[in-house]
């Protein structure tokens, strides 16, 4: 056999990393997607009716903000002190305890939330190392398998969480949450083992050691340093972003305690991002032309991260206010809203063998390339306009009129294609974008988009709590679910049109570990 037909043949540990994806998808998506109903039913029962729906929305929100949070843990960990293979193991433990504690715990409010928050830190200190750790073990003669390895990885999650959508309600509604919390337990105790078993096998790049030109060390002296007969504008805005984000605290009675920690997030990366960009040359000759220039790629694309934060507000809220809106609606007895959800996964299944077979070959002929930024420009719009669909059937159900649940496919089609195009094309793009030495947490990065984005819901949802606020949406004649669905489908939209502009002069890199 040659080696150029070797090097057209999979990786062998592939199928290890791919088993425990699907395995640990399941789990997650399993206790996921049936989050809000349960804590509407049963677990928030002593709060007022009225309220459940909004202060269920909220524990979801801060759920899933901690999910996304946590890979800046997980990613530095790996990168730092333990390498991605132990890092990936041993959060996947406390996974296993925290979904455990949810079964255990379906009674006791602050057992369930400890089960939450452990998993919070499992899932999140994993999510940005197992896409990752499986890039590492391509280099640069199979690096053209690493795109469909990335679709089957995209696609065996989608696969999971299919049959958790479909199942797990029906598991809560039969058999109560103990059973229903209990399987996806199980599940990732499975995805654990079968991640271990391959460990004789894997490709495990080993931390760097200290690295006194690393993106913190670069930005810290570019920040710092002087310039004859010139300020530090740079110092300056990072200064400003620290002490206004400190200062988003006086706001904790109205916003909570997560939302005016991810708000000082914020404020920190923007200013000191902006502020490290502007004297970012003065660092050369201290460091390295390249270490410098890496920073610089790093700044490019956290903006990238940053204009697809309206997406994730949209796409999570499938699992909260979407679930909500369907409880609404008319629906077979035997049909739990939350199982809408498993139209998304079963569309991802068709749509991304569908686009790659079809639809990219078939914008290629007419001359259009579907790069990675202008598949993520059109899926952002995609996501608005899927929102606009919603927001039309809410206008039809406040009207009083019976409004059939197979109306959701509607908005449910449009979001999954925005999906596609956004969440399955940014896994790629980041891995590809990443300097060697920051893979683990440029991928973090990439998922504290998902934090922001969830974040822009909490402060939505805190909005309407003002009464001087939820008035005047009364006076434009809508409700206020209404009001935020069309407010959201316009953020969405806004954020394509300055994703596309940025897109346009984006300078694109390739970061594969070398071949051999």
């Amino acid at each position: 056999m040659t080696a150029s037909a070797s090097s057209e043949r999979f990786p062998p540990q592939i199928r290890y990393i791919i088993g425990n994806e699907g395995c640990e998808r399941f789990s997650f998506y399993g206790m996921r997607n049936i989050l809000t109903p349960f804590l509407v039913t049963s677990l928030l029962v002593n709060l007022p009716e009225v309220d459940r729906p909004g202060a269920a929305k909220d524990v979801f929100h801060i759920f899933v903000i901690g999910v996304y949070f946590f890979p800046l843990l997980g990613g530095w960990i790996a990168d730092r002190i333990l390498g991605k293979y132990r890092t990936i193991l041993y959060f996947s433990l406390l996974y296993c305890v925290g979904q455990f504690c949810l079964a255990a715990f379906v009674d006791n409010l602050h057992g369930f939330y400890t089960g939450l928050a452990l998993v919070a830190l499992g899932s999140g200190g994993i999510k940005p190392l197992v896409a990752s750790f499986m890039g590492d073990q391509f280099d640069q003669s199979n690096k053209r398998l690493a795109k469909v390895a990335f679709d089957a990885f995209y696609w065996i999650i989608n696969f999971g969480s299919l049959f958790a959508s479909l199942l797990m309600p029906w598991l809560l509604r039969e058999h109560g949450g103990m059973v229903a919390f209990g399987i996806p337990g199980v599940l990732m105790l499975i995805a654990t083992i079968v991640f271990w078993m391959g460990r004789r096998k894997y490709v495990d790049v080993p931390p760097p050691p200290p690295n006194l030109d690393s993106f913190m060390n670069v930005a810290r002296t570019a920040l710092l340093a002087r310039a004859p007969g010139e300020a530090r504008p740079g110092l300056t805005l990072a200064v400003l972003g620290l002490l206004l984000g400190l200062a988003g605290f006086v706001f904790v009675p109205q916003v909570g305690w997560v939302s005016a920690i991810c708000i000082a997030i914020v404020f920190a990366l923007g200013f000191g991002g902006f502020g490290t960009w502007i004297q970012l040359e003065r660092a050369r000759g201290r460091h390295p032309d390249e270490a410098v220039d890496g920073v610089r790629a790093v700044l490019r694309i956290l903006i990238v991260f940053a204009l697809t934060t309206p997406f994730w507000s949209l796409f999570d809220q499938k699992a909260s206010t979407w679930v909500l809106q369907a409880g609404g609606m008319t629906k077979p007895d035997w049909f739990e809203p939350a199982q809408m959800q498993a139209l998304n996964p079963l569309l991802v299944m068709i749509l991304i063998p569908f686009n790659n077979l079809v639809l990219y070959p078939a914008l290629r002929k007419f001359g259009w390339e579907p790069t990675a930024l202008r598949r993520m420009t059109t899926g952002i719009a995609f996501s608005g306009v899927s929102w606009i669909a919603a927001g039309m059937l809410q206008l039809w159900m406040d009207g009083g009129d019976a409004v059939s649940i197979t109306w959701q496919v509607l908005p449910y089609a449009l979001l999954t294609f925005g999906e596609v195009l956004v969440s399955a094309t940014g896994l790629e793009f980041a891995y590809s974008q990443a300097p060697a030495s920051m893979k683990g947490v440029i991928m973090s990065l990439w998922y504290l988009a998902v934090t922001i984005g969830n974040l822009w819901v909490l402060l939505a949802n805190a909005s309407v709590r003002n009464a001087g606020f939820t008035a005047w949406i009364g006076s434009t004649g809508i409700s206020v679910a209404a009001f935020q669905m069309f407010f959201f489908a316009g953020f969405a939209l806004v954020a394509a049109l300055l994703f596309g502009l940025y897109a346009r002069h984006y300078p694109l890199m390739e970061n594969y570990r070398p071949a051999g």
